[in-house]
């Protein structure tokens, strides 16, 4: 998930351009990037990432449930007696992070396109079934523009999803047929608009409890769902930041209510909406003004239009739940 926190914004000189492309510097003179925690973040968890795929490449190799947890944890322990077998778990891994990589590099070259200092991508790696949390970048410099705040924002899910698209193709064009299979194991995995689309033109008549995905195709199932998360139109996520380039002010008043909405859903979907309403309403909700009153353009508001048209493409109201073992 990307949660982009950026100073806030005093008011502005005159930009020349409008835009705010010259306002401020890429970085403050004489300050030099540090590599190594993003290198170390980055390797960590390409480690997590591959040890958890190839446990999905086993279970995917020998028909059983995508998530077995009491096995997995006993198979991910045999690994330290036969590390060659990581090998199996590099098509998960560089498909989610090439998914990540580009969601938060999109970020960071608008940013540097409108040299508004930005981080590279920290990766997050954790002990989690996905063997990640995400990735973000930091923007530490004000936004003085609505269409730069815009920019920004786009920018990622539409780099991300220009990834995950042919990777949930590739994916599924690998995976199987087996009856029940989506519907077996400790987890069972919603079916998102876009992955219902592709399954429908790659397995025509098939229904979604009988195939069983590829682990590239898990990966972008991940991509997807991070699509859903990072567009919701709350705070500083990125549909927030495009929502607050339409309507400015009345931003803190739509974010609560969509964060209301999330509140039903969570009790009657998947509990995890109600962690991600309280998470946002706490931690994500603060916006920084931008003092521009000018509206995006026609090209902006289609990109706008696009923007929506993905998050209806990969929400979907219980994206996990608890599932019976075989």
């Amino acid at each position: 998930m990307s949660l982009e926190r950026f100073a806030p914004s005093p008011l502005p000189p005159q930009p020349g351009d409008g835009a705010g492309l010259h306002a401020y510097r890429v970085r403050p003179p004489g300050k030099r990037r540090r590599y190594g925690v993003h290198v170390v973040l980055l390797l960590l968890t390409l480690l997590t990432t591959t040890v958890m795929g190839a446990r999905l490449a086993q279970n995917f190799h020998l028909n059983r449930p995508a998530f077995e947890l009491e096995q997995d944890m006993t198979a991910l322990a045999a690994l330290w007696d036969q590390p060659w077998r990581l090998a199996q778990g590099l098509p998960f891994s560089l498909t989610l992070l090439g998914i990540l990589l580009a969601h938060e590099l999109g970020h960071y070259l608008a940013c540097l396109y409108y040299r508004v200092d930005a981080s590279l991508p920290y990766f997050l790696p954790a002990p989690t079934f996905l063997g990640t949390l995400g990735a973000f970048i930091r923007i530490r410099s004000p936004i003085y523009s609505k269409r730069t705040l815009f920019d920004i924002g786009v920018a990622g899910p539409l780099a991300g999803f220009a990834v995950l698209l042919p990777a949930l193709a590739m994916g599924l064009a690998y995976s199987k047929v087996i009856p029940g299979i989506a519907q077996r194991g400790d987890l069972i995995f919603g079916t998102p608009p876009l992955l219902r689309l592709l399954e429908h033109l790659i397995f025509p008549g098939v229904p979604p409890s009988d195939i069983y995905l590829h682990p590239v195709a898990r990966a972008a199932w991940v991509g997807v769902f991070a699509t859903a998360l990072n567009l919701l139109p709350i705070g500083q996520l990125d549909g927030g930041h495009i929502l607050y380039s339409f309507v400015g002010d009345r931003h803190a008043l739509l974010s609560r209510l969509f964060i209301a909405a999330l509140i039903p859903i969570g009790f009657f979907c998947w509990w995890g909406w109600l962690f991600w309403a309280g998470l946002l309403y706490f931690f994500g909700m603060r916006h920084p003004a931008i003092y521009d009153a000018s509206a995006l353009d026609s090209r902006r508001r289609k990109l706008g239009g696009i923007a929506l048209a993905l998050f209806l493409l990969s929400f979907t109201l219980a994206p996990i739940q608890p599932g019976v073992s075989s």
